[in-house]
């Protein structure tokens, strides 16, 4: 229930609170008094957008705060979105002057999300231009599940449907995913059978280059290689002559002066090396050979890998080697799809006979509900005054699964005798709209645990009998509810177990709206004013007392 609003600051309210009871609670006052304002504010604790230009004094911000009575049935969603649970709630919306807002329960900042989902629980605001609700298959579905007992149902059905639309949608992209795998799969395998054939992992590309280019100047590497050893072997001429004769002369003059012993211990160590040398080009000597074949297997290697880097746009081995692993991975993946695929379709088929199953309950039931609603509706209209009214609830089954089971929906309505039942939408006049939407929110009210509900001007249009109807009908709403209702009918306003008036005034040359409970005299007189205008009359007050009873 809805305890208590608090509004400062908000277009032409400079402060506003007012506390609310349960039962029927009228709200009544002139025409631009600022009861739209009141709903505008409202609407922000559903989580509308917030609109700056709401701001009166732009130096402050703008505070939308309502108190809420709960039962121990909302506790659930307070623990699955970590917020204290509080029997006494308080939602507040503030508009900060930088057009930026927030959103708090229980002075815990939460998203708009999250204050929706509460509030929609909480409140339902209908007002006289939002009667298309009715024409849509998501509200005629409503109507016939309250009335079918359907609740535990649906709730099952819809969380199976949530399940089946993610597999379905998970199939199609893992599908779509499949197909542009396999536009190019054969072109990818060639790839990488390509890349496998070559053995990368054994491929040292520098030391390929430097065994091509030995095989490459084979003949002048051995060309050069015996030269350099003749000169060193030659007798007599040779180097190692020279060097023995020289080493061996050194050695003389170190044994007679130390000057020379150092000189003599380096020749020395050099000789060693170059004896060393000699004997590493004698044994590269004996390594090299003159090979075609193996000079063409080479080649070949080393081309192929320049074709691949040249495909590839790389200029290394290992990223060639990524490649590979990567397409592998393509490879290995494309298989892991396929099955991944197959799980899917075959979850898809579970549900869809689970699916099937819960969806045959649902129509059962609501078949068997219809003649129900029919027999409630046209009552109802009767007292509204469409004593010619009929209704009826076309349920055609459908091909797929939709969120309502497997069935299509269609209200049909006509308002005069002799003519056929026709869908909703196109059979009702704009003056029938509201009598039918209330009769509907009764109905509902008998069938479902409704939130707080809040009818704007719903009952326009009408006088005498059938406003005295619409009172009786409020009145009877309320009392498995809080209903508040904002009329210009006083046969509305007698049935109020509490009554408010929203009233404009200038404070200090500026105009603001406020409202204020009604005590007894207060309604008896707002009423009388409701029928005789703003002059009240004798006749007025009394039929205003027979009105109230």
């Amino acid at each position: 229930m809805l305890s208590r609003i608090y509004i400062k600051n908000f277009a032409l309210i400079d402060t506003l609170e007012v506390s609310l009871h349960n039962g029927l609670q009228v709200i009544t006052g002139e025409t631009g008094a600022g009861k739209s304002i009141i709903l505008g504010a409202l609407r922000l604790i559903l989580g509308e957008r917030a609109d700056i230009k709401s701001i009166s004094n732009t130096d402050e911000k703008s505070i939308v705060e309502t108190e809420f009575d709960l039962n121990n049935q909302f506790k659930k969603f307070f623990v699955e979105n970590d917020l204290d649970y509080e029997h006494q709630t308080i939602i507040r919306r503030e508009i900060l002057p930088s057009g930026k807002s927030r959103a708090f329960i229980n002075d815990v900042p939460v998203t708009l999300d999250v204050l929706k989902e509460l509030s929609s629980q909480l409140i339902d605001i209908h007002s006289q231009f939002e009667t298309s609700n009715l024409f849509t298959s998501e509200y005629q579905f409503k109507i016939i599940d309250g009335l079918s007992e359907n609740k535990q149902i649906i709730e099952e059905y819809q969380n199976e449907f949530s399940d089946f639309i993610s597999f379905k949608t998970q199939l199609k992209k893992y599908q779509t995913q499949l197909s542009e795998n396999n536009k190019e799969s054969d072109y990818k395998k060639f790839l990488l059978t390509e890349l496998e054939d070559l053995n990368l992992d054994d491929v040292d590309y520098e030391e390929l280059q430097n065994q091509l280019s030995v095989q490459e100047n084979a003949e002048m590497i051995s060309e050069n290689l015996a030269q350099i050893l003749s000169r060193f072997h030659q007798e007599e001429v040779g180097i190692f002559s020279f060097f023995n004769e020289a080493k061996s002369k050194l050695s003389k003059i170190a044994e007679v002066s130390n000057n020379f012993s150092e000189l003599d211990e380096r020749l020395e160590t050099s000789f060693v090396e170059v004896k060393d040398i000699i004997s590493e080009l004698e044994n590269e000597a004996d390594e090299i050979e003159i090979n075609p074949e193996n000079l063409a297997l080479l080649s070949e290697l080393n081309n192929r890998i320049n074709a691949l880097f040249l495909k590839h746009n790389v200029s290394d081995v290992n990223e060639l080697k990524e490649i590979r692993d990567q397409l592998a991975g393509e490879q290995k993946g494309a298989s892991e799809l396929e099955t991944l695929i197959a799980e899917i379709e075959g979850n898809i088929v579970k549900k869809e006979k689970t699916l099937q199953t819960l969806a045959e309950k649902l129509s059962k039931n609501r078949k068997k509900s219809i003649p129900v609603f029919v027999q409630k509706a046209e009552g109802l209209l009767k007292k509204l005054g469409l004593e010619k009214a009929r209704v009826d609830i076309d349920l055609q089954v459908s091909t797929d699964f939709n969120q309502f089971g497997k069935e299509n929906i269609q209200l049909l309505f006509q308002a005069n005798s002799g003519f056929p039942l026709k869908p909703i939408q196109t059979a009702i006049s704009g003056g029938e709209r509201s009598r039918v939407m209330l009769a509907v929110k009764k109905i509902i009210a008998e069938s479902d645990e409704l939130p707080t509900l809040i009818l704007d001007e719903i009952d326009t249009g009408v006088s005498g009998k059938v406003a005295e109807e619409i009172g009786n009908l409020m009145r009877e709403m309320s009392a498995d509810m809080q209903l508040i209702v904002i009329s210009h009918l006083a046969q509305v306003a007698a049935k109020g177990n509490n009554n408010y008036k929203v009233v404009k005034q200038d404070i200090s040359g500026k105009t603001q709206s406020t409202i204020v409970t009604l005590n007894d005299d207060e309604k008896l007189n707002e009423i009388a004013q409701l029928l005789s205008g703003s002059k009240i009359t004798e006749a007025a007050l009394a039929q205003a007392k027979e009105l109230i009873g």
